[in-house]
């Protein structure tokens, strides 16, 4: 499992009114973002990700074949179902060819995919997320035994190696709504690295001027934490939701590909890539098309998250 490491840090800024005429600290990352070719070609490959998820069923309606649909006419039974024409079927009919044996458009079945993953790495984010951001602010405010509990819960699930009893927790629940049970056992792994960064910023934050000046004024401490605290941790946290979706991505994948994952006919890239295994000698595209936007899709989010961590500790990026 891709994890957010313990050591990231990210410069905090007490919240407060820019001066007249300054530009503000979202404009000035965005505008140190726009100078990156990496930055400007990941974003926009993501963008074209999302889009695809989005309009995955209006491909379906345009060309008529949908994710589950067999098209018996696209390969060639004679040659133990390999697909007609070259680079593995790809026409005017189907953009990106099709399957070995079974003809199912591939174009339609990515894209579904990207549906898949995108809304299982997004929704593994949110929880982890709110979780983390929850608990490790409380942990790094109040301290004392409040820090002792959900520190050494922290450590506890940690301590465990996280994809071996991802696959042994997911082969011994039922079938059921695996998207939803992935989000689960996910979110379960993950939070606790969410919550020792924002734990670490809330301590050096809990003892700063504003937050004296709060409690001066007789704030109580909950209000400090969710009206004070949190509003300087949206760097940090921004940076840790960015990073947190290609390892969750790359997670799904892996389950999948190992068959613990997203369960056939629904369609996943990291499955697709499974059943490709078998056929990348005689029809690579089958395993190429898959990969690749696997491995773009992950490389896109972490270039992204990687250089808005740099834009915010106001460091240049190339």
């Amino acid at each position: 499992m891709s994890t957010v490491p313990s050591e990231l840090t990210v410069e905090v800024d007490t919240v407060g009114a820019p001066q007249q005429g300054a530009p503000t600290p979202a404009r000035r990352v965005i505008s140190t973002l726009r100078r990156s070719p990496a930055v400007l070609l990941s974003a926009a490959f993501i963008v074209f990700v999302a889009l695809l998820a989005i309009f995955a069923p209006i491909h379906t309606l345009i060309t008529g074949w949908g994710p589950y649909d067999f098209d018996p006419s696209a390969i060639n039974t004679d040659l133990g179902g390999i697909p007609n024409g070259t680079l593995g079927g790809i026409s005017a009919e189907h953009w990106f060819g099709v399957e070995p044996q079974n003809g199912r458009d591939l174009f339609s079945r990515v894209a579904h995919g990207a549906r898949v993953s995108m809304l299982i790495a997004i929704s593994a984010t949110l929880v982890t997320i709110v979780t983390g951001v929850i608990l490790g602010m409380l942990a790094g405010f109040f301290g004392g035994w409040v820090d002792q509990l959900i520190s050494r819960v922290m450590d506890f699930l940690m301590a465990f190696p996280a994809l071996i009893f991802m696959i042994a927790l997911l082969s011994a629940l039922p079938a059921g709504n695996r998207p939803v049970l992935l989000v689960l056992v996910l979110s379960i792994f993950g939070w606790p690295y969410t919550a020792r960064v924002i734990r670490g910023q809330t301590m050096s934050l809990r003892n700063r001027e504003f937050v004296e000046a709060a409690r001066a004024s007789g704030a109580s401490s909950v209000r400090i934490v969710f009206r004070e605290v949190l509003p300087n941790l949206r760097g940090t946290i921004i940076v840790l939701a960015t990073l947190a979706i290609p390892g969750y991505i790359g997670t799904e994948a892996g389950l999948s590909f190992l068959g613990v994952g997203v369960t056939p006919p629904t369609p996943s890239w990291g499955q697709m890539i499974a059943s490709a295994v078998g056929w990348y000698a005689v029809d690579p595209m089958f395993f190429l098309i898959p990969g690749t936007f696997l491995f773009l899709t992950v490389l896109s989010f972490t270039v992204l998250g990687d250089h808005l961590k740099k834009a915010l500790d106001g460091r240049d990026i190339a």
